[in-house]
């Protein structure tokens, strides 16, 4: 009989030492003025948040694909149990299909500032954060791997780590005869081939034009993608690689086994957070502040 009370007390203690590090997920009904909608975002926060009061913690931005919305990591991967690891929030936003960019044609389609104008002021308004470019990373699949790096190559002073999955980085090299058919919004979004606005967006003009001096200022970008993924997505990763090397641009890129799909998105998620919580700080005490 002891044997068994003393084995249903291990069990217990088992159970709420698992309950105890289980990461806290929250909903922000956040109201864009750039956009002029509404654009939730999920938040999940580290097991301890709530005890440590007095600690702020890094960030990591997570972007969804196209035809995806904010609620994709927190139900079809495994984000939250992978996340309860590190000690990082991890905001989830709406893109909608707007590939993270200020459309050239729809005033009011204005994804890429409203990441770095609102969604990021909002965050460490509400959470404590380390509001600064050292604590913040920013990664993503497929569209969002597009706009996960276009952030680390645009705007390099706001992100020290920037990564993608299953990146879709060609979309602004397709023209009319050829663009994917769910795809053909994006003709809208980024203006006419050989526009200023559709060089402006492409990763591989945004890197060509890149002074050498500036390299140095850059977050370290990592990015894999699938052996099988489309010939849509996998020569535009490979070619963006070569063009790194090219403009000796720190990187690590990946050809793995898989294609384009969330078994392989829910798995390469957890070596984003590895390498991310590798390149943010670990968390650093400060003054309690309301949330």
């Amino acid at each position: 009989m002891k044997t068994l009370i003393r084995l249903s007390a291990i069990a217990v203690l088992s159970l709420l030492a698992c309950v105890s590090v289980a990461a806290r997920v929250d909903t922000v009904r956040f109201q864009s003025k750039l956009v002029n909608a509404t654009l939730p975002y999920n938040v999940i926060l580290p097991p301890d948040y709530d005890t440590a009061r007095a600690t702020r913690y890094p960030v990591l931005y997570l972007l969804h694909g196209l035809m995806g919305h904010y609620s994709d990591w927190a139900t079809k991967t495994n984000i939250a149990d992978y996340a309860a690891e590190y000690r990082i929030i991890v905001v989830m936003p709406e893109g909608n299909d707007g590939w993270y960019t200020d459309s050239a044609t729809v005033s009011t389609d204005k994804y890429e500032s409203y990441i770095l104008q609102e969604l990021l002021p909002d965050v460490q308004q509400r959470y404590r954060t380390i509001e600064a470019r050292y604590g913040r990373a920013i990664a993503g699949l497929s569209m969002g791997g597009y706009g996960a790096i276009k952030f680390g190559l645009k705007s390099p002073q706001t992100f020290v780590f920037a990564a993608s999955m299953s990146g879709a980085f060609g979309v602004t090299r397709f023209s009319e005869k050829d663009v994917p058919q769910n795809w053909q919004d994006s003709l809208k979004l980024f203006g006419p081939v050989g526009s200023d606005t559709r060089q402006e967006n492409d990763l591989f003009e945004i890197i060509r034009k890149l002074p050498a001096g500036r390299v140095q200022f850059l977050p370290y970008f990592y990015y894999d993608c699938g052996t099988e993924d489309s010939p849509l997505i996998f020569p535009y990763n490979r070619e963006l690689s070569a063009l790194m090397f090219e403009k000796r641009i720190p990187h690590e890129y990946r050809e793995l086994p898989g294609d384009h799909s969330w078994g392989y998105w829910d798995s390469q998620v957890r070596e984003i957070l590895r390498i991310a919580a590798r390149k943010m700080p670990r968390v650093k005490a400060a003054k309690t502040r309301g949330v």
